[in-house]
């Protein structure tokens, strides 16, 4: 379904019912990266609500320039729509960005959330301080902040370097193609550009804001993960106020739900159920 909100329409799917998950993914991908999760969900007595963020997937660009993918845009996003659903409390469960805009939403709406997931990103603080192997692995971050060369070098080659990147990605071929369309590929960079300019990833003395006391979390990192170290996710631990579950998914890369899903699954279904 396409619903329109006040600044963006967003490509969603709602399907199922019981209490809602709010699925959440990330760079470069769409609500489809939860397509072996909502019938799992679903059969297991759960709403799915999954959307494709502002700038992604069929969901609209949204014109402003950079300001306007800023992660606090999402989750804003994120609160209208469930309000345009009718939702109160929600489950919520976040791949890479969207780890970083289901943290948001939960800082937000504490006392809607019922339980947050986060797979493959954790707490901001906790990878800043993950050491030397996490700043290494996060080289891309600071090329992305380089408009109109990151695009260029991404493209290049009809998206050799963009394909090299997402080597394992089980969908690379089908997520490139929308990002041919003109100003795709700088709307999915720019969520970079707005949230995670050089001095919030390196800048030590920026805030620390735990997650909140009255929300279980969990964290879910996956053992073939390029981008990110254990550390940075088993690390959040520190971050969080309330109970704490750490998983590792064995034979995965980043792209976890999709190489495991049902492993994935069985995390997603047990922590929920145990926090219902």
């Amino acid at each position: 379904m396409r619903v329109q909100l006040s600044e963006v329409a967003l490509d969603v799917e709602v399907s199922g019912e019981g209490p809602a998950v709010l699925l959440l993914h990330g760079f470069p991908d769409s609500r489809e990266l939860w397509r072996h999760q909502v019938p799992a969900l679903n059969d297991a007595g759960f709403t799915t609500v999954a959307p494709s963020l502002r700038g992604f997937g069929a969901s609209e660009r949204p014109e402003g320039g950079v300001g306007a993918h800023h992660p606090a845009k999402h989750v804003g996003d994120a609160i209208e729509l469930l309000a345009y659903l009718g939702i109160d409390r929600f489950h919520v469960v976040g791949h890479d960005w969207g780890s970083g805009i289901a943290q948001g939403v939960t800082q937000f709406l504490p006392d809607r959330v019922r339980t947050l997931s986060l797979l493959s990103v954790g707490h901001l603080a906790s990878i800043r301080s993950a050491g030397w192997e996490q700043k290494q692995r996060s080289w891309y971050m600071l090329l992305f902040q380089l408009t109109g060369l990151a695009e260029e070098w991404l493209a290049r080659d009809d998206f050799a370097n963009l394909r090299e990147m997402l080597g394992e990605h089980p969908d690379a071929e089908a997520v490139i193609e929308p990002l041919r369309a003109p100003g795709a590929l700088t709307a999915a960079l720019d969520i970079y550009r707005a949230g995670l300019p050089a001095e919030v990833q390196f800048g030590e003395g920026a805030p620390v804001v735990p997650l909140p006391e009255s929300v279980p979390v969990m964290g879910v990192w996956s053992a073939g993960d390029r981008f990110l170290t254990e550390r940075s996710m088993s690390g959040t631990a520190e971050f969080v106020a309330g109970p704490w579950r750490y998983e590792r998914v064995e034979d995965a890369g980043h792209w976890m739900q999709l190489d495991r899903p049902g492993k994935v699954n069985e995390l997603l279904l047990s922590f929920l159920k145990e926090n219902g």
